[in-house]
């Protein structure tokens, strides 16, 4: 839907894809759905994938505009993804849009949540459950999807932006 207005807003449009397809693969791992307890539902593979993308947005932006670069091509392929997926779905035109950005709107809050857990200002295990959880969860869970959280979050720290662009997370 409008695509061909916006297909050239970032100048190497598919330069997120890898990195793109590395956020998919890690949000695909049995973990957060066994271990983790994140239903394993649209939504909660949604939840999973959008906080996982939301970590590397709030990493890029310590890299400057170089990293400006790759986190606006790389929301632009999360909405070339969702979109996608929203029509494989079923979704039409008429309600497309609205979906889509309320997805955008999703992440963007994730990205504030994890922008204040990473400096300090949330506690990592309440930025947790708000990430991932829109019911109770156990004790055991919540500490799993926390650490595993921190995990993939100092290892996109471990990480160089051009590490980051070829989907290398180290």
């Amino acid at each position: 839907m409008l695509g061909f207005l916006f297909r050239g807003l970032t100048a190497e449009g598919s330069s997120a894809a890898a990195l793109f397809a590395a956020l998919t693969a890690e949000a695909r791992q049995p973990h957060w759905y066994v271990e983790g307890e994140v239903p394993d539902t649209l939504d909660g593979r949604f939840a999973v994938l959008a906080t996982l993308v939301a970590l590397a947005l709030v990493r890029l932006e310590r890299d400057g505009d170089e990293g400006d670069r790759v986190s606006v091509a790389l929301t632009e392929r999360f909405i070339e993804v969702m979109e996608s997926e929203h029509r494989e779905l079923g979704l039409g035109d008429p309600t497309l849009g609205k979906t889509v950005r309320k997805l955008v709107g999703m992440l963007a809050r994730r990205t504030e949540l994890w922008r204040r857990a990473s400096s300090g200002g949330a506690h990592w295990a309440d930025a947790t459950r708000e990430s991932l959880y829109k019911h109770d969860i156990s004790n055991q869970a919540l500490e799993h999807s926390e650490a595993a959280l921190r995990t993939y979050s100092a290892r996109l720290d471990g990480a160089s932006l051009g590490g980051l662009e070829k989907g290398v997370i180290a």
